[in-house]
């Protein structure tokens, strides 16, 4: 049975391991391999204007988690029984939705995992899966999993911070060059550039599908919700997406520096980075040599195992309103999603083409998901009579729900071509 808005106060004062480990859940569930090679691929292939991409990213990012992390709280109910209030059955279609994109994402992550073995000790990578399931699996079967798991993100949320901010400063990026890339609007509005396809996949990657709403409930199950502590709440928002924006940025910069000596483009670094089945491994070894491979696979290690963690700890949580089944057995149900997911990535493997195919999917269930949750906060049944969600929250909002549907629709084609 749902929850109603704000009929019990928790009594709690907020933890504040709990706020940093809902933003670093979040923050990891987004740093993940598919993160690593969507925007080492795309800096490869599209340039210094990739960086007008991601800023127009992390600014929409904070937007739609600011709204949706809001909401969610103060109604003090998933996400998905927040749309069945709205309307009956639609949060069914979207925790269908979110645990589809959820476990193509979690198929990559698990085989992320097992290239970051690859990289740093030459393990097997089919193996390297089986190890990155059971690593998971451990961190759930443990009573304390939770807690576990909030400190694994923000353990693994630093390892990745320092390990990429190294290489950032090894590959000595043109910074000018990045500063004309912020004014490449024409370039954006080119149809054939693939700014879109990268402005959706990257969207998709930071806040689409379960990532959006990994933070958020974590924090309902510690009990954290009410208009008391909406403030509290969107502090995790902003260290969240501010982690997962700056690991961006230095990525971006990173793989840049690989692909620019100065204003000069050097062709066969950026060939060699698109064309390798590990992206973001070639251009950390273009940048550093065996230490820079063995520091990515430090650093695809741990985005890997924090978003095997993330999604399948918040796929199941769309799943568990839907039967009592499913709440009474969610330890059990989170490690089935994680085996699965490792049996699949054995089966299918190619990790890098699905991470990039799952990125622009959950790209296109954001404006459905932020659409609902906007509607749904304005709503006195569903948030309470006392809070007022802000309008120009919801103004951003409804501009990002704009841009990313506009954007989803015109990479469609460009997303079809990468099924095939």
């Amino acid at each position: 049975m749902s929850k109603q808005p704000n009929t019990v106060s928790t009594g709690t004062k907020p933890s504040r391991s709990v706020l940093f480990g809902a933003a670093f859940l979040m923050a990891t569930s987004a740093i993940g391999p598919g993160f690593l090679t969507q925007t080492s691929k795309f800096t490869a292939q599209i340039g210094a204007s990739l960086a007008l991409v991601i800023v127009l990213a992390i600014i929409m990012d904070i937007t739609a988690q600011m709204n949706i992390w809001s909401i969610v709280s103060v109604s003090g109910m998933r996400a998905q029984d927040v749309a069945n209030k709205l309307l009956p059955g639609l949060g069914v279609v979207i925790a269908i939705l979110v645990a589809i994109g959820g476990l193509a994402f979690n198929v990559g992550n698990v085989g992320g995992v097992a290239l970051g073995f690859n990289a740093m000790i030459g393990l097997n990578e089919k193996v390297g899966a089986v190890v990155a399931g059971c690593l998971g699996i451990i961190i759930f079967i443990n009573k304390n999993a939770k807690t576990i798991m909030d400190k694994v993100a923000t353990i693994l949320a630093a390892v990745i911070l320092v390990t990429v901010l190294v290489v950032a400063i090894i590959s000595e990026p043109p910074l000018g060059e990045v500063a004309k890339g912020l004014g490449s609007f024409e370039k954006l509005m080119d149809s054939d550039s693939g700014m879109f396809l990268a402005l959706t996949t990257l969207l998709g990657g930071s806040c689409g599908g379960y990532i959006a709403f990994s933070g958020a409930h974590r924090l309902l199950d510690a009990g954290i919700s009410g208009p008391e502590n909406i403030g509290h709440v969107r502090k995790s928002v902003l260290q969240g997406c501010g982690t997962s924006g700056v690991v961006r940025i230095l990525l971006f910069l990173a793989v840049l520096g690989t692909c620019m000596s100065g204003t000069q483009w050097i062709a066969a670094n950026a060939e060699a980075i698109v064309g390798a089945s590990n992206p973001a491994a070639e251009a950390f070894r273009l940048a550093a040599g065996d230490i820079g491979y063995r520091l990515f696979g430090l650093c695809l290690f741990s985005a890997g195992v924090s978003s095997v963690v993330g999604a399948a700890y918040t796929s199941v949580s769309f799943l568990k309103t839907l039967h009592p089944f499913i709440a009474k057995y969610e330890r059990q149900f989170v490690v089935g999603f994680i085996a699965f997911s490792t049996l699949m990535m054995v089966i299918l493997g190619n990790a890098a083409a699905l991470l990039i195919i799952a990125g622009a999917f959950n790209g296109l269930i954001l404006p459905v998901t932020l659409g609902v949750m906007l509607v749904a906060g304005h709503q006195a049944r569903i948030v309470g009579k006392e809070y007022k969600h802000p309008m120009w929250l919801t103004i951003l909002g409804a501009i990002v729900v704009v841009i990313a549907l506009y954007s989803g629709i015109q990479s469609v084609p460009t997303i079809t071509q990468l099924f095939a």
